[in-house]
């Protein structure tokens, strides 16, 4: 997290009626979607599809999502309305165009989801997520797994010249060079963001860089979740209320 964006807001009120010309950049898990056992425990929603399909129209598509997860999988779970996706925290991102600009993968995340693999092979409930970009380790089933976890994954990003970005019960290795930060100020210089208010809305450490972000550029974060030291100014409390105020902003919008 930026150190210089942070500060404790404790507790957070709900977000405020949007601005003029606002441009809206969502989270998936957590944000989007609940939080789940395993990352194919989440699917489509119809309510979710109607409602983005909505917010789109009404926005004039000035709606972005920017998760953690590949476009493929954004795609497969919002079920192909988002034209403007960035996946792998901002490694790969579709713009409005339709054209995707992909970073080129580290030479070494071969050999760092082999370690991996070596390291959940005897631990139930370890599981590795392979993102071509990044390699992600997932252990909310085996939590007593955690510091083993840490420690591991900190050792190959430091070996590997990876950058490490730890989440909720997740270690992920990636490719140096993006962020959700960078990837909301790069959809903010094209249409149909260009001259809009951001409203970045997030659960998850990956999601400071873009709270800092939206603010810098005159807008503000959403952090959804339990209240704690953050860039963002306003709160929600989970993903179901996530979807009640996306809702009320589809018809309101």
């Amino acid at each position: 997290m930026p150190a210089d964006a942070a500060h404790a807001v404790t507790p957070l009120s709900a977000p405020p009626a949007l601005p003029e010309r606002p441009a809206l950049f969502l989270d998936m898990d957590g944000v989007l979607a609940p939080i789940t056992a395993t990352p194919g425990g989440v699917g489509p929603d119809a309510r979710r599809s109607r409602v983005l399909a909505r917010l789109l129209e009404r926005l004039d598509g000035r709606l972005a999502v920017l998760s953690g997860r590949t476009i493929a999988e954004i795609d497969r779970i919002c079920e192909g309305v988002v034209p403007c996706v960035a996946g792998v925290h901002g490694l790969e991102r579709r713009g409005a165009d339709g054209q995707v600009r992909r970073l080129d993968p580290h030479p070494a995340l071969g050999r760092v989801h082999d370690a991996l693999e070596d390291f959940a092979r005897d631990r139930p409930g370890v599981l590795i997520e392979d993102k071509a970009l990044g390699v992600t380790l997932h252990y909310r089933q085996a939590p007593d797994q955690a510091g083993a976890a840490r420690d591991l994954a900190r050792g190959l990003a430091e070996e590997h010249g990876l950058t490490l970005q730890p989440g909720d019960m997740v270690q992920e290795l990636k490719t140096p060079g993006a962020d959700k930060g960078r990837a909301l100020t790069a959809f903010m210089d094209e249409a149909p963001f260009r001259e809009a208010v951001p409203i970045m809305t997030g659960d998850d450490l990956t999601d400071e860089f873009a709270f800092a972000a939206a603010a810098g550029l005159g807008g503000f974060g959403v952090l959804v979740g339990p209240p704690r030291e953050t860039a963002a100014t306003f709160g929600l409390t989970d993903s179901g209320a996530v979807m009640d105020w996306l809702e009320t902003l589809a018809e309101r919008a």
